[in-house]
Parts: C-alpha cells; sequence; structure tokens
C-alpha cells in the first residue's frame, strides 16, 4: 500500500485520513452531549429521541453512528452563496423535506460551516440535528393523533426556513410556534438548545478547514466514503448470490379502517457489476392509507431511505464484532438503487395524506429488507423485532397544572443465527424509557413495575428477545396515549422459530374495571387509582425451538424469561421434581438466584419427540413456511396461515 492516497487530484495521508474521521464523528457526538445537557423537554432530554448528522457541501453525510436528516430541502430552498456565518435553518414539513423528515414533531435545524480561504467566507460543511419534540400543535397532546385523515390535523407544518440570521434569532418565527405548542416552554428550550449546539459543531468543523485546509480536507471526506463503498462491496455484497429476491410484511391499522393488511413489498435484485449492487423495488406496495401510517419516501432518489435501511446490510459481517465496526454514510448510497410506485401508495403519498404513525412503514421496512436478505443466504439474518412505539399520558398534575408524558418504549430484537435477541432494544441509537425516579417527581403517578415481560420472546433455537412489562398507577385521573403497533401481527420467526408475543396494554388488569386498550389510542380515560399495564413485542426467534439445549431454557426460566408453562409448550422441557426447588423458583421468583432446576432429561426427550411427531402430522404433505408470523396473520389474511412469499 502506498503511504499516500490521491482523491481529486489531492495527495491524503491514509493517517490524516483516520484523523479527520475521528474529528468529524467526534463534533457529531459534542453535539448530540450539548442537546442533551441543555434541553427541557423529557423526550430529547432524557429520552434521548434526536439524532446529529454532519453532512459535507454536496450534502453527504459523513459520520456513521447514526442516521439523521437531509440537508437537501434547506439548499434547495436557500443557495449557498446566500448563507451567513450564524445562520440557522429550521424545517419540520414531512412533503417539503425531501424524504428526511417523517413526521411534523420531528424538527430540524441545520448550520452551515464557513471557511475563509482568503477570499471571503464560504460553505463548506453542515452540522443538523432533528429529534421528537413533545408538542408542535394538532388535534391532540403530542402532536400524534391515531384517527388524522390529513396533516392538517398534526400539527403547525413549517418548511425551511432561516431561523437564526446571522447569528440573531427570528423571535417572530419562534413566538408563532410556541404559540401552537401545549408545551411551549420546553419547545422553546429544546430548540435553543439545538441550535447553539450545530453552532458549536459548527465552529468545531471550521478550526478543522482552517487547520488542515479546504482542499486537503474535502479529499480526507471523499477518502472516508471511498472506503465505506469499498467495505460493503468486498464483504458485505459480496455474500449475497446474484439473483431476485421477494418479500413483503403488513401494517395491521391504520387508525381509521377496521384492521386489515397494508403491504409492503420489497424485490431485491443482487447485479454483479462493477463490484457488486443492490436494486430494491418497493412495486406491489399497498395504497395510501386514510389514516397516518404513510411515508415519504420517494423524493431525492430515495436518500433517506438507502441510509435507513443499509444498517441491515451489516448483519451479513463476518461477525458481531466486526458488524459493530462498520458505519453507514453517504458511501452505502451509490450501492443502492431505489424504485418506487406511481404515487398515492404507503411510501409514496400525496399531499396532504397523514404521516404521524409512519414508524408502522419504516421500521417495518427494515425487517421486510432482512427477511429479502435471508432468503438469499440461507437464513442468516435476524428474525423479525419491532422496538419502538410511542405511550404516554396526559391530563392535569395535583395543583391542577397541565402535563404531558411521552414515552418511547422499545421491544426485544429477533433471534440470529448465532445468538438469541436482546431484551428491550430502542431502534433510536441510544435513546431509553424515562427513569422512573424523574417520572414519579414530574408527573402524577407511580411505576409500580419496569422489568421484562415473560415469555414475550419468540421460541427458537436462539430465542427472541424479550419487551418491556410496566406498570403505572395513576395519582390523578388522567388520559392514556399509544401510537403503537404489532398488536395482532406478531414479530415473525425464521427458519423454524416462532412469533414473538405482540404489543397490548391493560386498564385496571385484575380490577373491576379491566379493559384492553386499542393500540392505537388518542385519549383512553384512566381513573385514580388505576394501573396501565403495558406490554410491548417481543423478538421472533430463530431455528427450532426443540433443538434448544435444554441448559439455556434452565437459565431462562432461572432468569425469569421463560416460565415454567412455556418451557413445555415451546420448548418440549419439563423440570425435574426434586424438593430444592419452590414453585415460585420454578416460575423464576426471588428464590431462583440459586440457580438453574435440573430438567428431567428422560420426559423432556419424550414430550420432544411428540412434539415433533405432532409437528410432522400437521405439515403433511404441505407446504413448510420458513417464516412463521404467528396467529394474528390468519385473522387479517381471511384463514390463511402464511402468505406465499414465506416458503423458499
Amino acid at each position: 500500500m502506498s503511504a499516500y492516497r490521491l482523491t481529486q487530484g489531492v495527495a491524503v495521508d491514509p493517517v490524516l485520513v483516520e484523523i479527520v474521521e475521528g474529528y468529524v464523528a467526534s463534533v457529531e457526538q459534542e453535539v448530540e452531549t450539548a442537546i442533551g445537557r441543555t434541553s427541557r423537554s423529557p423526550m430529547i432530554r432524557d429520552a434521548h429521541d434526536y439524532r446529529a448528522g454532519i453532512h459535507d457541501r454536496n450534502l453527504r453525510k459523513l459520520t456513521g453512528r447514526s442516521y439523521s436528516a437531509l440537508v437537501h430541502p434547506v439548499v434547495r430552498d436557500y443557495p449557498l452563496d446566500l448563507m451567513r456565518p450564524g445562520d440557522v435553518f429550521f424545517h419540520n414539513d414531512v412533503y417539503l423535506s425531501e424524504g428526511g423528515i417523517g413526521h411534523l414533531p420531528d424538527l430540524c435545524v441545520t448550520a452551515p460551516v464557513f471557511h475563509d480561504a482568503g477570499v471571503g467566507p464560504e460553505v463548506v460543511a453542515f452540522v443538523q440535528a432533528f429529534g421528537h419534540h413533545d408538542d408542535i400543535g394538532g388535534a391532540v397532546p403530542g402532536s400524534m393523533p391515531s384517527h388524522a385523515t390529513s396533516v392538517f390535523e398534526e400539527g403547525l407544518m413549517v418548511p425551511p426556513i432561516r431561523l437564526w440570521d446571522a447569528g440573531v434569532p427570528n423571535r417572530a418565527a419562534l413566538t408563532i410556534m410556541t404559540r401552537n405548542s401545549r408545551m411551549p416552554d420546553s419547545l422553546a428550550a429544546d430548540l435553543d438548545a439545538e441550535c447553539s449546539a450545530c453552532l458549536m459543531g459548527a465552529r468545531r468543523l471550521s478550526e478543522l478547514f482552517a487547520r488542515y485546509g479546504k482542499d486537503t480536507v474535502e479529499a480526507c471526506f471523499d477518502a472516508i466514503l471511498d472506503k465505506t463503498t469499498r467495505i460493503y462491496q468486498e464483504e458485505i455484497l459480496a455474500k449475497i448470490p446474484a439473483g431476485q429476491y421477494v418479500w413483503e410484511d403488513y401494517a395491521e391499522h391504520d387508525g381509521v379502517d377496521e384492521p386489515r393488511l397494508h403491504t409492503q413489498r420489497i424485490t431485491l435484485t443482487k447485479i454483479d457489476d462493477d463490484g457488486g449492487r443492490l436494486v430494491i423495488d418497493f412495486a406491489g406496495t399497498g395504497p395510501q392509507a386514510k389514516g397516518p401510517i404513510n411515508h415519504c419516501g420517494d423524493y431525492a432518489d430515495g436518500n433517506f431511505l438507502k441510509k435507513w435501511l443499509a444498517p441491515i446490510l451489516r448483519n451479513l459481517a463476518d461477525t458481531p464484532e466486526r458488524m459493530a465496526e462498520l458505519d453507514v454514510n453517504e458511501g452505502v448510497v451509490p450501492l443502492i438503487e431505489m424504485r418506487f410506485p406511481p404515487k398515492r401508495t404507503l411510501l409514496t403519498p400525496e399531499f396532504p395524506a397523514p404521516t404521524n404513525a409512519r414508524t408502522f412503514v419504516i421500521l417495518r421496512l427494515l425487517g421486510v429488507l432482512a427477511s429479502v436478505l435471508a432468503k438469499a443466504v440461507d437464513g442468516k439474518m435476524p428474525a423479525g423485532q419491532e422496538t419502538i412505539r410511542y405511550t404516554g399520558v396526559y391530563g392535569r398534575d395535583r395543583d391542577g397544572q397541565p402535563y404531558l408524558m411521552r414515552e418511547v418504549l422499545g421491544g426485544g430484537s429477533g433471534g440470529r443465527y448465532y445468538a438469541d435477541g436482546e431484551d428491550t432494544i430502542h431502534v433510536v441509537p441510544d435513546s431509553r424509557n424515562l427513569p422512573t425516579e424523574f417520572s414519579e417527581s414530574r408527573f402524577p403517578f407511580v411505576v409500580e413495575r419496569l422489568g421484562l415481560a415473560c415469555d414475550s420472546g419468540g421460541a427458537g433455537l436462539h430465542r427472541g428477545g424479550l419487551g418491556y412489562e410496566k406498570h403505572i398507577r395513576m395519582l390523578n385521573d388522567a388520559n392514556f396515549m399509544s401510537i403503537a403497533d404489532r398488536s395482532i401481527l406478531a414479530c415473525w420467526g425464521v427458519n423454524g422459530g416462532k412469533a414473538g408475543k405482540p404489543f397490548d396494554v391493560t386498564i385496571d388488569p385484575g380490577g373491576p374495571n379491566e379493559r384492553a386498550v386499542d393500540a392505537l389510542a388518542d385519549g383512553e380515560p384512566v381513573r385514580a387509582g388505576e394501573v396501565i399495564r403495558i406490554r410491548t413485542t417481543g423478538g421472533g426467534g430463530w431455528g427450532d425451538p426443540l433443538e434448544r439445549p435444554y441448559s439455556a431454557v434452565a437459565r431462562d426460566l432461572a432468569w425469569g424469561k421463560v416460565s415454567e408453562e412455556g418451557a413445555r409448550a415451546d420448548y418440549g422441557v419439563i423440570l425435574a421434581d426434586t424438593p430444592d426447588f419452590s414453585h415460585e423458583s420454578r416460575r423464576g421468583g426471588p428464590e431462583a438466584q440459586s440457580g438453574p432446576q435440573p430438567v428431567d432429561v428422560d420426559a423432556s426427550d419424550a414430550l420432544r419427540s411428540r412434539l415433533r411427531s405432532d409437528r410432522a402430522e400437521r405439515v403433511g404433505a404441505g407446504r413448510d413456511p420458513f417464516f412463521d408470523r404467528g396467529p394474528g396473520y390468519a385473522r387479517l389474511s381471511g384463514g390463511a396461515p402464511f402468505a406465499d412469499v414465506d416458503v423458499l
């Protein structure tokens, strides 16, 4: 290897490329840290539902820690030569964001980075932050009306505007936005934190250009992206056989029509030319929904979706450790071609279709791509997962003041061909549930339980990860809200693995007013003293659960991840009847700390043999699906146990 690499005619030292790459990543992390420490709303400060991104002047994302929005809409409306140091641009308009913003509560701020080489300051990069904010107006608190039929019900829409002009905030625009919010103080503080953090990041990057010069730094940017392109071609795409593969999955409910299958379909074509590339065709995706589950994906050649979906490809890395090392930046974009169906589908909605629950579509697409790849690589991809849903309560506290608590709760990830799924994963990197101590001090409720939902992970040789179980006891009358999917359609299992348990919410469980709550709810009344029990989804299992080692099942029992009933029904495991283990221990209770109870091997062997025989009779001469969608699919499919695409 030569000591230097030529990029656009500029000699770049490989060591300097590493320095610049690390510097840019550290600036991004510093921006995120500054936002977290200076913002005010629980969603930003505590749940960490926000992202920062660094982009070059060609609008290419340079960092790979996380996804981000796009700079494209800002540059479309504001030419670079009209930008000035201290400017900050703002937008949240879904239809004018070039696909980078999915729903109105995601507010985006962008600060240009300047460098003066002696002829005046010129734009050389951008620092951007966007995150989910508590309230931007609209029909319901939280700005996510589950029954919306147009975007006008979802809150205030703002196309790209200059929110800070040469360092001076636009107070009129800020006043309009805060006036439309039910949480004006939090919104104002969050925007101030985000704008200030991005300006700080812009100063840091300006120092990088001042030290090494524009040509050298931009050559390093090219080298960083070229490296990503090369790695994905050589290490990832090379593992996908040339050919065409098809799979589809479904959202179950749009909040307006009765539950049905809202199809999201991918036809993946691997083409072996110029090092390999992928064509992702969304033909067959269902029509635009009446309710708010649409996503505007067909903008900027699908640039946002390419970077959103590309992390799934990392599962093809040689080892989990290598997977964690791979960044997803603009270097993946040339390797993927997106083909969208005509307008008025779930991915190509027409204004003013509602979009606030668009996570039902873009999160499902992650799983659809994973399953399409599973067909191509002998199942060596994770089983299904669904790791985000919005829940919360609102009302008045003991002082009569209005409050709004929104929380993004994770769920279990899918089992993998080499390991179990992870428990309570949040799809937004570094995000988390709200700390109990904070919640109880600020809102009129008590968190009586926050733990793992036993038996929620799909059974498999490698079990699906578990979801949350959270119990909230209200101290005042309130209203519960939920924007969640997978209450009917479970996270699917792969290669013999079983589907996980779906999402469910019960109010007053075991009490006189016990009732189930729909996964899409804007304001379910809850009386003071009643408990809200939330159980989030478990990931699907991977591989035959009757092949799971007895020791692994016994460990899950001891840890309370699987019940004795679940061990018997799903894994064919019967515990030995020994006097040293109480019934509570066998269920994973407090006494289980002494370790796993021995398995009755003879009885378990006999049970597994019987379960295998019963399974063989059920399958008979029919087709054996590679994916298990759980019982909810038959409910919405008219009785069909699986889809045609589920068979290899």
